[in-house]
């Protein structure tokens, strides 16, 4: 007996913010999986599947490409579904690869700063950065992760 709530597509659709198709395409690329079908063989998702749904709507926007999706949920796979600090690294990792990218955005209007003007940024940029990195040694080596 299932204790979780399953969900038909439509359902799913409106919680997503996506539309049927969207959803079948996805499945259909293997984005996507039900978990059962219906005695009536209608597909059904669960919870799990609407958080991947809603992660892969958020790529979207972000700008990754249908492919970068894929090879990302492959790694999510392997994470076991128990193991949250995995998931906060892996929001993590997706995090910073989207701050490359706005970094990568940014490098014409970065070229193009006077260097009393490029210094005074990155003083304020250095410190916060490698505070960051800090933090992610200290969580990487606690979890044993290095």
């Amino acid at each position: 007996m299932q204790d979780h709530p399953l969900y038909r597509i439509g359902e799913l659709s409106k919680l997503a913010g996506v539309s049927p198709r969207t959803i079948d395409f996805y499945t259909s690329m293997g984005l996507l999986e039900p978990e059962m079908r219906s005695a009536k063989n209608y597909r059904l998702y669960s919870d799990e599947t609407l958080l991947r749904l809603k992660r892969i709507v958020q790529m979207k926007k972000d700008k990754y490409s249908l492919d970068e999706i894929k090879s990302n949920i492959t790694v999510w796979r392997k994470v076991s579904s128990e193991e949250q600090v995995s998931s906060k690294l892996s929001d993590l990792q997706l995090h910073l690869e989207q701050l490359q990218r706005e970094v990568q955005e940014l490098e014409p209007v970065l070229s193009s700063l006077k260097p009393q003007q490029a210094k005074q940024l990155f003083k304020r940029l250095v410190p916060q950065t490698a505070a960051c990195v800090e933090a992610l040694m200290l969580l990487l080596n606690k979890g044993g992760l290095m």
